[in-house]
Formats: structure tokens, C-alpha cells, sequence
């Protein structure tokens, strides 16, 4: 009896680290907070957006999307140098993320097109339903999921991902993660090659 118990407790310990190790939205946006990037410099500056990366790329991807909607670490990206951008932008992307853009070239002008609406359609969805949870600002803020214009879906459509990502600022490409994010979700369900809504 006292070694079950004494199982049940192990069981119960481990569990209890493993959560609280996990890597949250939550977590995420308590660093961000935590911290003034206008305030560091030189190899400390450097060290803490890695820092900041290498907690975006913890996340599962329901914590991912969450942070990325809530774009608590926007304030971090408006506060960096160009070079600094680049660099974050380029280190807080999914493994997957390269092999979603080739995919996505690789499918039909129509089949492209609606991906990218059902992506908006899922990303208008997760934001309107953290604004119910009270997880979200009003919509029109700065934390309001990204437009694109009728215009900027169409270059996307024809040029293809791939193209306007290489092409685009470091700016444009933190604007768009979150899109891109939900095409790599679409990607890896099926979703995305299954053509259907």
C-alpha cells in the first residue's frame, strides 16, 4: 500500500513539474512584459530576443497562435533595428515553416486563394473567440488579427507565398506570421490539401 501511494505522489510531482515547465502564451507575455528592451544593450540585448524567440518556438501550437494573436511581443519588434528584426523573425520561425511556403507554391492559383480566405476566416475565428475569453483587446486595436487587402491576397495568390515572403520587410513578415502560422496549421491537419472548407 505505501508504495502505491508513494507512486500516486511520484505520478502526481512529475505532473505538477511538467506544467508548470510548460511553455504558456501566458509565460511568454509575462517576459515580454518583464522586460525593456530600450534599456539593454549590446550582448544582453541580443541574448534576451533569443530569449524571446526560443520561447515563441516552445509553444504549442495552440499556445503559438494565442501569442501571436495577442501580440503581446510587438512592443519588443517595434523597439529593434532593422538588422535585429531580420534576425528575430528569421529565429521565431516553425520548423515547418519552409516546407509549408514550397507546398503552397506547389497548389493551383484557386486552391492558393482559398487557403489564404479559409486562414483568415480561422484566424478572425481564434481572435473573436480570445475576445469572448477576455484574452483579447477590442477589435481595431493593435492586437487585431492581420488584414489583407483584396489586393495583397491576390499578389499572394499569383507570386505565391514563397516569392512575397522573400520580397517582403521584416515588418511586413511579423505582420503576417500569424497568417502564415495558420497556413502551416492548415498544412500540417491536411486541411490545406484536402481543398474543401
Amino acid at each position: 500500500m505505501l508504495i502505491l501511494v508513494l507512486a500516486w505522489a511520484l505520478a502526481i510531482a512529475g505532473y505538477l513539474v511538467a506544467k508548470n515547465s510548460r511553455m504558456t502564451a501566458d509565460k511568454l507575455r509575462a517576459f515580454a512584459l518583464s522586460v525593456d528592451l530600450r534599456k539593454l544593450s549590446g550582448d544582453v540585448r541580443a541574448k534576451a530576443i533569443q530569449e524571446l524567440a526560443d520561447m515563441l518556438n516552445s509553444l504549442s501550437p495552440e499556445e503559438r497562435r494565442r501569442a501571436r494573436l495577442d501580440r503581446t511581443w510587438q512592443r519588443w519588434f517595434n523597439e529593434m533595428t532593422e538588422g535585429e528584426e531580420g534576425a528575430f523573425i528569421e529565429a521565431a520561425m516553425s520548423t515547418g515553416f519552409k516546407q509549408m511556403l514550397s507546398s503552397f507554391e506547389e497548389m493551383p492559383e484557386e486552391r492558393r486563394r482559398r487557403a489564404i480566405g479559409d486562414a483568415m476566416k480561422r484566424l478572425k475565428e481564434a481572435h473573436e473567440e480570445m475576445q469572448r475569453n477576455g484574452e483579447a483587446p477590442p477589435e481595431g486595436g493593435t492586437n487585431s488579427p492581420p488584414a489583407l487587402s483584396e489586393e495583397l491576397q491576390q499578389k499572394i495568390t499569383k507570386i505565391g507565398l514563397k516569392t512575397f515572403y522573400s520580397e517582403s520587410s521584416a515588418q511586413t513578415k511579423a505582420e503576417m506570421a500569424p497568417l502564415l502560422e495558420e497556413l502551416q496549421r492548415m498544412m500540417e491537419s491536411g486541411r490545406m490539401f484536402r481543398g474543401g472548407r
